[in-house]
């Protein structure tokens, strides 16, 4: 599925990942291929990211924290999140 990143100063990442899980403010929860569409309000906490590689713009890849090669994460203070048509565009503060 493809992931797109995006704070209100740029575009933070855009590529195809396995899975995302996200901190919501009900709970944390995970979102895989093909899931149903959903929006959610995310809180403060960690995005992961798993994918079988990536690939960052090299101004913003010091805002991710790598785990290993199929790993990433990145911290956020809240943010919003649409899944649809197998698309999860996260807005992030």
């Amino acid at each position: 599925m493809l992931l797109e990143i995006v704070s209100p100063e740029a575009k933070l990442f855009s590529g195809e990942v396995t899975s995302v899980s996200l901190p919501g403010v009900e709970g944390s929860f995970q979102i895989l291929n093909h899931h149903a569409p959903i929006v959610a309000t995310l809180k403060e906490g960690v995005i992961k990211m798993v994918a079988p590689s990536f690939l960052f713009n090299k101004e913003i890849e010091g805002e991710f924290t790598k785990v290993n090669d199929q790993n990433y994460t990145l911290a956020i203070t809240s943010g919003t999140i649409e899944m649809k048509d197998n698309k999860v565009i996260v807005l992030v503060d």
